[in-house]
C-alpha cells in the first residue's frame, strides 16, 4: 500500500473486514448478465470473430450468440466488420470485434502528494485526453472535491460516452469504495466512489494505488505470470498482490503492507512508533536525501543496502506465495541499477533453487501511466467483465 510511509495508528484499524458474499438464487438476468460478459471477453482476448467462432469459444449456443451481439451491436460496443477474408469454400462468415473507441474510461490517479492526475482512456488502456488538479496543501473534505472536480472535468473532456470512473488512491480501501484510511489526506471512512457516482452519474470504483498497479502490469505489462507482487517506492512503500490471476487485498483490505516490515532494530525512527522499518530505507524521498548527503564514492553501496534490505524482507513472500515476478516501480535513477541488482541478488540468494530459478525481477520505472491504467482496469472487470 503507497501509504505506507505516512500511517498513523494504521495497525489499529481492524473494523474494515471483509464482507462475506451475499447468498441469491441464479436468476435469468443473472445468465444474460453472465453471458454477455463472456461473449465480450472471448472477442477481447481473442479479437474478430464471426458468430459461429464466439459460440465455438465460449460454449453458448448459436441463438444465445447471435441475440447477444445482436443487443452489443446496438450499444455500440462492438462493430460489424464484414466477411472474413479467407479460403473457405461457401458464404464467409461475418466478423465482429470490440469497438476499443465506443465507449470512454474516466481514470484518476491520487497518488501524488502534490496533485491529483486523470485521463480518459479507451478500452484497451490508451490515454485519449488528460487533465490535473494541484492540491496546494489541501486534504480533508477539499481534497474530495478535487477529487470531483478532476472527474467532472475529464467527463466534459471526454470524446465519447464514459462507461465509468476508475480510481487508484493511497490508503485502506474497501470492496465498497470507501477510503477507510488515508494518512496525507486525512481521509477517513471517506465513501469517494459513491460520492463520485453521485456527481457523475455513472459507475464509480475505487482501489488501492499499489494494487491497481499490480493489475495493470498483469494485464497491459506484458507478463506472462499469474503470480506477481509490485513494489512501489516513490510515495512511501507498498505492494500490490496477485496470486492465481487475481488480486490479494486481505480481510481488512491491508495485504502488501511492507513499509512497516523491521529490517534494523536500531534503525531511524518511523512514524508508526518503531525504528528501522523498511520505509525509512527505500522510500524515494529518504533515499535520494541519503544519497545527497552522502561522497559520491559511497552512494554504490547505499543504493545495493536498500536494495539487499527490500530483497530481504522480500524473500518471504516470494517463498510463501512462490511468485514468478516482481516488479518495482519508482524513480529510475533510484529503482534501476545498483538497487535493482541488489534487489535481485539477495532474493534469490534467499530462495529455494526452484523459486529462485523462476524468479524475475524487473523495473517499470517512470511508468506515470501504470496507476491510471490500473483504475481503468477496476471499470473494465466492474463494467464489462473482460479483465
Amino acid at each position: 500500500m503507497q501509504e505506507s510511509s505516512r500511517h498513523r495508528g494504521l495497525f489499529q484499524i481492524s473494523s474494515a473486514r471483509r464482507r462475506p458474499p451475499a447468498r441469491t438464487k441464479a436468476r435469468t438476468q443473472d445468465s444474460r448478465v453472465h453471458n454477455r460478459s463472456y461473449v465480450l471477453a472471448t472477442l477481447y482476448r481473442g479479437g474478430a470473430m464471426s458468430r459461429s467462432d464466439l459460440a465455438r469459444a465460449s460454449g453458448l449456443t448459436a441463438p444465445t450468440v447471435s441475440a447477444l451481439v445482436a443487443e452489443l451491436l446496438a450499444d455500440g460496443l462492438v462493430v460489424d466488420i464484414g466477411p472474413r477474408k479467407d479460403a473457405r469454400l461457401g458464404k464467409p462468415a461475418t466478423l465482429v470485434r470490440i469497438d476499443d473507441d465506443a465507449v470512454g474510461i474516466v481514470a484518476l490517479d491520487l497518488s501524488h502528494s502534490d496533485r491529483f492526475t486523470g485521463a480518459v482512456l479507451d478500452l484497451r488502456g490508451e490515454v485519449v485526453v488528460r487533465a490535473e488538479v494541484m492540491l496546494g496543501g489541501a486534504f480533508g473534505a477539499q481534497a474530495a472535491e478535487a477529487v470531483l472536480e478532476l472527474a467532472q472535468r475529464l467527463m466534459e473532456l471526454s470524446p465519447r460516452r464514459v462507461l465509468g470512473i476508475g480510481v487508484g488512491s493511497p490508503g485502506i480501501i474497501d470492496d465498497t469504495g470507501v477510503v477507510r484510511h488515508a494518512a496525507h489526506l486525512e481521509w477517513e471512512d471517506l465513501p469517494l466512489a459513491e460520492r463520485l457516482a453521485d456527481a457523475t452519474g455513472v459507475p464509480a470504483r475505487v482501489g488501492n494505488d499499489v494494487n491497481v498497479d499490480a493489475l495493470a502490469v498483469l494485464h497491459f505489462r506484458r507478463t506472462q505470470v499469474q503470480n506477481l507482487m509490485v513494489v512501489a517506492t516513490a510515495h512511501g512503500v507498498g505492494a500490490g498482490l496477485v496470486v492465481g490471476g487475481k488480486l490479494v487485498e486481505g480481510e481488512q483490505f491491508a495485504a502488501g503492507e511492507i513499509g512497516h516490515v523491521t529490517v534494523d532494530e536500531d534503525g531511524e525512527p518511523c512514524v508508526c512508533g518503531r525504528r528501522g522499518c523498511l520505509d525509512q530505507l527505500i522510500d524515494a524521498t529518504r533515499l535520494r536525501d541519503r544519497l545527497a548527503r552522502a561522497p559520491e564514492a559511497e552512494r554504490p553501496g547505499i543504493a545495493a543496502a536498500a536494495g539487499r534490505a527490500l530483497g530481504t524482507v522480500l524473500a518471504p513472500i516470494i517463498s510463501v506465495l512462490n511468485l514468478n515476478e516482481v516488479v518495482l516501480t519508482g524513480p529510475a535513477d533510484l529503482v534501476e541499477g545498483r538497487f535493482l541488482e541488489a534487489v535481485t541478488a539477495t532474493a534469490r540468494a534467499r530462495t529455494l533453487a526452484p523459486i529462485s530459478a523462476s524468479l524475475q525481477v524487473r523495473a517499470l520505472a517512470g511508468d506515470a501511466d501504470l496507476t491510471l491504467v490500473g483504475a481503468a482496469c477496476l471499470v473494465l472487470t466492474g463494467e464489462l467483465g473482460v479483465l
